[in-house]
Parts: C-alpha cells; structure tokens; sequence
C-alpha cells in the first residue's frame, strides 16, 4: 500500500513540475531543482536530468538508510520521472498571473510530496543528503540535530544558481515555490526536518535496545514504568530524525512481547556537560 501512496504522490509532484511551474519560469527545489537547471542550460532530456543527479543520493540513502528505504526512493523516483515524461507531452495551460500560478503549482508539489514522505519515501536528494550528514555527526558528537538547517542551505545554493545562470525571476519564483510547498509539507508531515522523540513501553526492553544500538547507531534513556493494567514495564526514549523514524515503524512489529509507541516533534534539545567537558550519556 505505501508503495502505491509513493507512486500516487510522485506523479502528483511531476504534474505540478511539468505542467504548471515549468511553464510558468519556476523550478522545483533539492535535486530536483538541480536537475531542472541542467536540463535548461544543455537541453538535456528533463527525466535523464533528474535520474543522473538523483543517482548518487540512492546509493547514499541505501547505506545511511538501507534497503526498504532504497526500494521505496526507487519506486518513487521513477514515478516521478516517467510522470515528468508524460506531461511535458500533455498540452496544459492555466489562464492565469504567474504568481498565482505559481502559488498553486507549489501547494500541489506540496500536497504530493507529503504523499510520498507519509509513506516513507523520498525524491529528493537533499533530504538523503541532510539525513546522513545529521546521522554522521550524531555519531561523532552526541547531539541529536534537526535537518532543516542543511536543507535550507542546500536549496540556498540552488536558487543562488538559478539566479545566476537562469534569471532572477526565476529564482524568485522558484522561492515563492519552496515557501509554498514546504508549508504544504509541514502541515501534513509534522515539520518532517524537525527531530523526533519516539517513547517505547514495552515489558522486553533488550532486544529493542540492542537494536537501537547497534543498528541504529544511536543511544537512549530507559526508565522504570508501570500501567494500571499492564503492570511493570520499561519506557525507552530515542531521538531520530524523520527517515529514521520509518526505521522504527517497520522494525517494532518484529520484537517480542509487543510495544506500545508514541512519536512526538521536538523544535530543540539543551544538554548540559559534566565538570570535566565531556558530554553525559543516557
């Protein structure tokens, strides 16, 4: 079922690509918006454009975030692709401003993009990218990060080189894109980039925290707990990012003695450091 979700939802964002902001002087943004570049400055074929540039974040995404992730970007990415090719053949015109235009054709790219990101996928190399990089330096630091300040980064440079080598309408509109669809996106995601606390109460706690550990990569705080009805069990807290969290949703069912999960969205995490500057452990 979620692979059809992807697919629906790739071939909603290639409607809103191919049809209304191409048309209109606007671009998508990450890789996509990269690839749409490409395509205008050598006259490349737009799908081949997007599959050579999205290339590389697939292997990346399979390492960092393994092989259901990897089946789930490819399904949607080449949805997208064969969506793209599809409806630049399609004659599409809206009678309308380019600012409205606009504002529409990205609240659609939203509206598919959430689709995709609901169900676990992706087709953009920019969230992979951000995914590994804040995975990398949870590992090296201790800190749990959101996404959102690698993502803006890399669509800053995106549209600083749609505004160089295309021109600066395009840019503009392209923001205007970003800014529309991102809302879109966060209404329907949770604020997807953000960091998540996933709570597990479970009365087998091990398993879970030795997978934790050692597939995952990452630590978490286990506390004493009980329930009226369920009587002593444990309640572990983890934080991941986003696409990790799918992780979670697909490995929980496996465990013994059942789990109960919550996931909540956390705009900041303060931790303190211990007299000698090193950094505490849960």
């Amino acid at each position: 079922m979620s692979l059809l979700v992807i697919v629906l939802g790739a071939l909603v964002a290639a409607f809103a690509v191919a049809c209304i902001l191409l048309p209109n002087d606007a671009i998508d943004y990450g890789t996509a918006g990269i690839a749409i570049i490409i395509s205008k400055l050598t006259g490349m074929n737009l799908s081949e454009a997007v599959f050579f540039v999205f290339l590389p974040f697939l292997f990346v995404g399979f390492f960092a975030l393994g092989k259901e992730f990897l089946i789930k970007a490819i399904f949607g990415s080449g949805a997208y692709m064969l969506g793209l090719e599809l409806f630049e053949r399609i004659p599409f015109e809206l009678n309308t401003e380019h600012f409205i235009a606009v504002v529409f054709g990205g609240a659609i790219l939203g509206a598919g993009l959430s689709l995709i990101l609901r169900a676990g996928g992706c087709i953009d190399g920019s969230e992979i990218l951000a995914a590994m990089i804040v995975s990398k330096l949870q590992q090296k630091s201790g800190r749990n990060m959101s996404m959102i300040g690698i993502l803006i980064a890399f669509n800053a440079c995106v549209y600083t080189a749609a505004f160089l080598l295309i021109n600066r309408n395009s840019a503009l509109l392209s923001l205007l894109v970003y800014i529309v669809a991102t809302a879109v996106i966060d209404h329907f995601t949770d604020r997807f980039e953000a960091i998540k606390q996933v709570t597990i109460i479970t009365k087998e706690p091990e398993p879970i925290i030795n997978w934790i550990r050692d597939d995952m990569h990452k630590t978490c705080t286990v506390m004493d707990s009980a329930g009226a009805v369920a009587g002593e069990n444990k309640t572990l807290i983890c934080y991941v990012t986003y696409f990790e969290l799918q992780k979670f949703r697909e490995k929980i069912n496996e465990f013994k003695g059942g789990a109960f999960i919550t996931v909540s969205t956390i705009d900041e995490i303060i931790s303190s450091k211990t007299r000698g500057g090193a950094r505490k452990n849960h």
